[in-house]
């Protein structure tokens, strides 16, 4: 049998670059299978142990396993916005200082009620924030799927308006640090209207 290693956790810079496998059919059928057969086998653990050790080994050993299947499936699809929820906390796990420097940047910049959704304290500090993106992962799986969804859609939201407000702030002497903030806010903008629609279509058993 060929040897298996732990997955390597990657730093949050690779947040924009991260890769999955080629996508044939056989295996986007195989990604909304593993989807569908993870989500139903753990909500349906009544006691809330399945959810509890899905959420803590993907905090700690990553995702990279999990993205060889669901990272080339269509965005509006369930294993797309599964692998949108866990590049979310592979992201917050891995430099949960920055996510809350974007995340409190945002919070103040942004008029809107996306923080108040999201759900972290004000203001909030890096293990905060932790918390925060477990709890929205966890709750996927234990509460009521749609409204994980919207709640890591504002938490998206918050976080790109944090980023594309200091990306400007280091545009005349960072401009290298300003392009990947802004990169990094284009990203969470995109994922923040992917997960929005998957909430929907989650609610009218669209979501496959």
């Amino acid at each position: 049998m060929p040897e298996h290693h732990r997955p390597i956790r990657r730093p949050t810079r690779s947040f924009d670059n991260i890769v999955g496998s080629h996508d044939p059919a056989e295996e986007t059928r195989i990604a909304h299978a593993t989807a569908s057969a993870l989500l139903t086998r753990v909500r349906a653990d009544d006691s809330g142990e399945s959810a509890d050790r899905l959420v803590a080994f993907t905090a700690e050993h990553g995702i990279d396993e999990i993205a060889e299947l669901w990272s080339k499936a269509p965005s509006r699809t369930l294993p797309g916005a599964l692998w949108r929820l866990y590049v979310l906390q592979l992201a917050i796990h891995g430099d949960p200082q920055t996510a809350a420097l974007l995340y409190e940047r945002g919070r103040v910049e942004l008029a809107s009620a996306d923080a108040v959704v999201a759900g972290a304290p004000v203001p909030a500090d890096p293990d905060e924030l932790v918390v925060l993106i477990d709890a929205i992962l966890h709750g996927a799986f234990r509460g009521d799927f749609a409204v994980a969804l919207d709640r890591a859609a504002a938490f998206c939201r918050v976080q790109a308006s944090g980023a594309t407000h200091v990306a400007d702030d280091y545009e005349a002497t960072e401009p290298q640090r300003a392009s990947e903030l802004t990169t990094r806010a284009l990203r969470l903008s995109s994922y923040a209207q992917d997960l929005s629609a998957s909430a929907v279509l989650w609610r009218i058993d669209g979501l496959v």
